[in-house]
């Protein structure tokens, strides 16, 4: 396939790329960066293409790709755009080691009304907000795992209820 045909054939997939391109970001201008994003990976790696295969499937698949690394670099980044006149976020000290008055009287209340939980409900609730799993609670504390899953969730809604003003 020459490459006069290879462009051709490229854009004759606009259509179908800006569909999907907003599809996955769901926005409109995203779409369109995206779109041209994998326009110019397809072109720069037009020699990777392997001719009399479906060149659509192939297109899709950078875009996609494309998609999911922008997006995974993004969160590494976790950029934080200060839109204000005097980019008063950028200049807010996150050093601070004292907590705001209300947020540690919160944090204080919510701690109470969780250790106010039944001993039996609190212990998986507990564990598993420190990060352990479902059938790792299970067997440290002996108990099935739909025990764990449904003590979980009922001390949940009870600390939901009991905290709506949070």
């Amino acid at each position: 396939m020459t490459a006069v045909e290879f462009n051709y054939k490229l854009i004759g997939l606009q259509k179908n790329l800006k569909y999907f391109a907003y599809t996955l970001t769901s926005n409109y201008d995203d779409a369109q960066d995206l779109v041209q994003e994998t326009y110019l990976k397809a072109l720069s790696n037009r020699d990777k293409f392997t001719v009399n295969t479906n060149l659509k499937a192939w297109t899709l698949t950078i875009m996609k790709n494309t998609f999911i690394n922008n997006y995974r670099q993004s969160i590494r980044k976790k950029t934080m755009l200060d839109k204000t006149d005097d980019l008063y976020y950028l200049n807010l000290n996150r050093e601070s080691k004292n907590g705001l008055p209300d947020s540690e009287l919160s944090a204080k209340e919510i701690t109470e009304k969780i250790n106010n939980v039944d001993k039996e409900q609190r212990m998986p609730f507990e564990m598993y907000n420190q990060g352990y799993k479902y059938k790792e609670i299970a067997e440290k504390l002996n108990l099935s795992i739909g025990t764990v899953k449904s003590r979980i969730f009922f001390t949940r809604k009870k600390l939901m209820a009991q905290l709506k003003d949070y």
